[in-house]
């Protein structure tokens, strides 16, 4: 097949675009970065919401006892 500048279907695959750090070696540190910074971000979730569950209940508790006393 002829490979002409205006004609180049079929003569390669594309390659995926490394960034400066991917072609330096660094990209598998940075990928265990994203990892860590999301477990990071899941065990804050987790946290936020066992909080929230802890104070719901309290919070009707209270709501509860608030309408009884004005009854």
């Amino acid at each position: 097949m002829a490979k002409t500048r205006n004609n180049l279907l079929g003569v390669g695959g594309q390659r995926k675009k490394l960034s400066r750090a991917d072609q330096q070696g660094a990209g598998a540190a940075r990928t265990a970065d994203r990892k860590v910074a999301e477990d990071k971000k899941q065990e804050l979730v987790r946290k936020m919401r066992e909080r929230a569950e802890a104070q719901a209940p309290a919070t009707a508790e209270a709501d509860g006892n608030a309408t009884a006393a004005q009854s």
